[in-house]
């Protein structure tokens, strides 16, 4: 199925986007934490909460999520912090 857009796995993590979870009081030290990274073919990698179930029934109209996607949720503040290192598109 050609889906016009597919996630290479072959594509490293290159630069993180914002601050780290650490730096933004997002963490608790454990390893467990939000983050945002460029990766390699300029693709944007999140690491988030999985709440794909909680909202897969009450999604706006028009979104829909692929048996292959997942939905994460960072924070806000993360995003945020990230804005000056988002390539413009």
């Amino acid at each position: 199925m050609d889906r016009g857009w597919e996630a290479d796995p072959s594509a490293s993590f290159e630069k993180r986007l914002g601050k780290s979870a650490e730096e933004l009081g997002a963490s608790d030290g454990r390893d467990e934490c939000p983050d945002i990274w460029q990766l390699s073919n300029g693709d944007i990698a999140v690491i988030g909460r999985d709440l794909t179930e909680n909202y897969r029934g009450h999604l706006p109209e028009g979104v829909t999520l692929g048996p292959d996607e997942r939905l994460v949720v960072i924070p806000g503040r993360m995003l945020g912090a990230a804005e000056a290192d988002i390539p413009e598109a």
